[in-house]
């Protein structure tokens, strides 16, 4: 089983179900996630907090940007392509982002 700390305010749109993709750097880490696996996603203001989700899908690009064309940003809960990449620059800058890929982890709650 894999495990992803999110930060509180995208944590409770993920637990709540109206975010169903989470967006990361697409580095070693997340390269060991498939379609089926179990994600146990933790609060990180609260590590109590925890919930799971089965990953449906995966949605790869080379940057939050071109990943924007690809998923609909809502279900990564932003407004829009404008907010949800002024977001993903303050947590990956874009030399990251060029290094690794970036990843849409598309999931569905399970407990």
């Amino acid at each position: 089983m894999h495990k992803l700390n999110v930060k509180e305010k995208y944590y409770n749109l993920l637990k709540s179900g109206s975010k169903t993709i989470e967006l990361r750097l697409y580095d070693e880490k997340r390269q060991a996630i498939h379609i089926g696996d179990v994600i146990e996603f933790s609060n990180a203001s609260d590590a109590g907090d925890k919930f799971r989700a089965e990953v449906i899908a995966l949605h790869r690009a080379e940057s939050f940007v071109a990943l924007c064309e690809k998923i609909d940003c809502r279900k990564a809960g932003m407004a829009d392509k404008e907010e949800l990449l002024k977001v993903l620059s303050e947590f990956y800058p874009e030399p990251r982002q060029k290094a690794f890929g970036v990843v849409g982890i598309e999931v569905k709650r399970i407990i």
